[in-house]
C-alpha cells in the first residue's frame, strides 16, 4: 500500500513536458522589498503610560521617529500595546533585544517587530523551524 501511494505521488510530480506545463502566478515581474524592521510592536503597557514616558524608555537605544498608543475608542483607557519607530534598523533590534522582558512601569513588556498591517489579504505569520522533525515521529 505504501509503495502504490509512493509511486502515485511520483507520477502526480513528475512533468512529461516542463515547457508545456510551466506557468507563473507572479502578479508583477518585480517583487516589493523587505519590509523594513524599524517598527516595534510593545505589549504588556501599563494603563498609565503615555508617549512620552514610553519614547523616554526607548530612546537610549537610538532616534525614535515617532510612538503610537493604541487606546479603547468608548473608554479612552489604554489597550495595553503601542508601536514605537526607530530611524534606523540597528537601533530597533538593540531595543528589542534589550526591553523584550523588561519591566516597565511594573509589568513586563514584549517586543517583537510589527507585522504590516494588509487589508483584505491573508496575514501570514512566520514561524519558528524546530530542529526535529515532528511529523515524521507521529506518522510512523
Amino acid at each position: 500500500m505504501k509503495n502504490s501511494l509512493v509511486s502515485l505521488a511520483r507520477r502526480a510530480l513528475t512533468v512529461q513536458n516542463p515547457a508545456a506545463d510551466w506557468r507563473c502566478f507572479c502578479s508583477s515581474p518585480s517583487f516589493p522589498p523587505p519590509p523594513s524592521n524599524t517598527k516595534l510592536f510593545v505589549a504588556g503597557l501599563s494603563w498609565s503610560v503615555d508617549e512620552k514616558s514610553l519614547k523616554d524608555a526607548f530612546s537610549s537605544f537610538g532616534d525614535v521617529t515617532e510612538v503610537r498608543i493604541m487606546y479603547d475608542k468608548d473608554s479612552g483607557r489604554s489597550r495595553g500595546f503601542g508601536f514605537v519607530y526607530f530611524s534606523k534598523e540597528v537601533d530597533a533590534r538593540s531595543a528589542k533585544d534589550a526591553m523584550d522582558g523588561k519591566a516597565f512601569l511594573g509589568r513586563p513588556l514584549r517586543v517583537s517587530y510589527a507585522l504590516e498591517k494588509v487589508r483584505g489579504g491573508p496575514i501570514v505569520v512566520p514561524r519558528r523551524l524546530n530542529d526535529g522533525d515532528d511529523n515524521n515521529s507521529r506518522n510512523s
